[in-house]
């Protein structure tokens, strides 16, 4: 935290006690998806992973954050498979070389919430457009967060996002939103990945939310699985991708708190 935030909020012991165990989750989070990206090969399962992922968050000091649900989610980690969106349901469906997998993962610290995702093709050799899918919905992350401080609205974020995802001609999600993250895991304000400049909810210092671009090679139209439940599927059968980070809005900008040390 830089001194002049620090100084100014010292006296703030709610919100500083948010920050600081955001922050220590935040770093917690970024290094189990950080592991992962190397932990994953094909020939493994969903279930596999997902039940090295709750090991490796308990062995960090943090809790899995998907069991604090009211409607139980089952597993520690969301994995989504090619044309799987998001909030997929680990199984034991065999990863092969090649498929696209998106991993959405929350962890809570000390009361408090952090989330992130990103997507990678399982050993790294797969199709050309899906790795530019990827590489383009990242950018276009960054581009959401770079403009991210006090003061911009998040329409903003949502234009800045919507810009390079249309840019690199992919479909835009729009049912599902990035949103506000703290004492709980889904929070006030709504951060859609679309949007107009100068509208939706003005950012503060102390805010923390989440940006988190969807999109695919198709059409954005898509449906929850009846038999899981929870997996979200493209309707066209088209590749789906997922990226996402915690940022806490600083007087001069902005953190991402769910990078690795």
């Amino acid at each position: 935290m830089n001194k002049k935030f620090e100084h100014k909020y010292q006296d703030n012991e709610e919100l500083e006690r948010k920050i600081v165990a955001m922050r220590e989750g935040g770093k917690i989070l970024g290094g189990v998806l950080r592991d992962l990206k190397e932990y994953v090969k094909p020939g493994m399962t969903g279930k596999e992973i997902d039940a090295w992922v709750r090991r490796t968050i308990e062995e960090r000091g943090a809790k899995v954050a998907y069991d604090d649900l009211e409607e139980s989610f089952p597993g520690a980690i969301c994995i989504s498979v090619n044309d799987e969106l998001v909030h997929g349901v680990p199984t034991d469906e065999v990863l092969g070389e090649g498929d696209k997998v998106s991993f959405d993962l929350d962890v809570r610290y000390d009361g408090y919430y952090t989330d992130s995702a990103f997507t990678m093709i399982v050993g790294g050799k797969g199709s050309p457009a899906v790795k530019e899918m990827i590489k383009t919905t990242e950018r276009a992350m960054w581009a959401g967060i770079d403009v991210v401080r006090a003061g911009v609205k998040t329409g903003d974020i949502g234009y800045a996002v919507e810009k390079v995802l249309c840019q690199g001609k992919l479909g835009v999600i729009e049912n599902y939103v990035g949103h506000g993250i703290g004492k709980e895991m889904h929070m006030k304000p709504d951060v859609p990945n679309y949007g107009s400049r100068g509208h939706g909810y003005t950012l503060k210092v102390g805010d923390t939310i989440c940006i988190e671009p969807m999109s695919c090679l198709g059409k954005p139209g898509n449906y929850v699985d009846k038999e899981s439940g929870w997996t979200v599927k493209m309707k066209d059968g088209s590749i789906g991708c997922h990226c996402e980070h915690t940022v806490l809005v600083t007087e001069d900008g902005c953190e991402v708190l769910t990078l690795a040390e």
